[in-house]
């Protein structure tokens, strides 16, 4: 007997999987990419690898599917609305697992394992919530969620006996004492602390989002854009982005497509590296520059080159203009 195991990187999943896989179950870990996850840093040292936490913790290789367009659609209008910000979670978990039933056949699974724990998600985990992600995704009584399984109905792998009731778990609520206990007796090491790994329920990302979608700029390259620097909304068809750091203005030099315009402080400053994606007068340049030129090392009311052009083009060009006030542009701020 096989079964698809749902991966998130976090702790519930992992644990599940290693459960099950522990009763003498084949697991094959999967793992869905979204547009909505932390951008990975650049310093790969400093980031732990999915890939190789799956395998050295259940000893198999990770299958990792994007489902990043498909996504899109959902956070328009997802059916199931949205948790406390821009997350639709069962909107999301029923996408996961269509595309999981249409796998199972391909990978010769019997049923799907998930880390859910009944009551720790307000939105998702709750009763109901379980019961209508297994019933929409097509999946009803063969979704197992290993941690909570004993305080939900009974499920086809248990009630056909491909797997053991009693050595499945009665987890609920929002703590995790039991679930850092269980890591230790199954050896689960290197696991992530929570921290809210989707986007979509961070305020001030929502909060950008949402700003995207009203101006009609939802797509992949505009959303990567979100996750780096501080946003302004200058016209009602531009954007600037002003990096905070100088991962950031690496980041956002990557993230510049062809067209968009590139804002640096001169060879005697320290600063930022601006992008602005639009369409952009000769104000709106000038404006960009004295912005970016605000949040130089060098902060004074007198005047200083920036340079500017724009991503594809071979020509630079350089702008003597003031210090920008906050007062002058806190109202585009997003």
């Amino acid at each position: 007997m096989k079964a698809i195991a749902l991966v998130s990187g976090g702790l519930d999943s992992i644990l599940a999987a290693k459960l099950v896989k522990e009763l003498g179950i084949e697991v094959i870990p999967l793992h869905f990419t979204i547009p909505f996850c932390h951008r990975a840093k650049k310093d790969a040292s400093s980031t732990r690898s999915l890939p190789k936490f799956i395998l050295d913790n259940l000893g198999v290789e990770l299958k990792e599917i994007g489902i990043k367009d498909t996504y899109l659609e959902i956070i328009k209008k997802p059916a199931h609305g949205f948790g406390s910000n821009m997350n639709p979670c069962i909107d999301c978990k029923i996408l996961m697992l269509k595309h999981v039933k249409e796998l199972m056949k391909e990978l010769d699974a019997g049923f799907v394992i998930t880390g859910e724990v009944l009551g720790q998600r307000p939105m998702s985990q709750h009763r109901q919530a379980l019961s209508i992600i297994a019933k929409k995704s097509g999946l009803e009584g063969l979704v197992l969620r290993p941690l909570s399984a004993q305080l939900l109905d009974e499920t086809i792998p248990e009630k056909e006996g491909w797997v053991s009731r009693d050595k499945l778990l009665n987890f609920g609520g929002r703590g995790r004492l039991e679930q850092v206990k269980l890591a230790g007796v199954l050896g689960i090491k290197d696991f992530a602390q929570p921290a809210g790994g989707c986007l979509l329920t961070d305020p001030e990302f929502a909060k950008r989002l949402k700003e995207l979608i009203d101006h009609g700029e939802l797509d992949l390259d505009n959303i990567e854009l979100l996750k780096v620097g501080r946003h302004l909304r200058l016209a009602q068809n531009a954007k600037l982005v002003v990096g905070r750091n100088e991962g950031e203005n690496e980041e956002l030099m990557d993230l510049a497509k062809d067209g968009d315009h590139l804002f640096m402080p001169n060879d005697e400053m320290a600063g930022p590296t601006s992008l602005g994606r639009g369409v952009f007068s000769d104000e709106l340049i000038k404006l960009s520059c004295a912005i970016t030129f605000r949040y130089c090392d060098i902060n004074s009311s007198g005047k200083n080159d920036i340079i500017w052009h724009r991503k594809g083009g071979e020509n630079k060009s350089s702008l003597n203009v003031p210090f920008a006030k906050d007062a002058e542009f806190a109202g585009f701020r997003i």
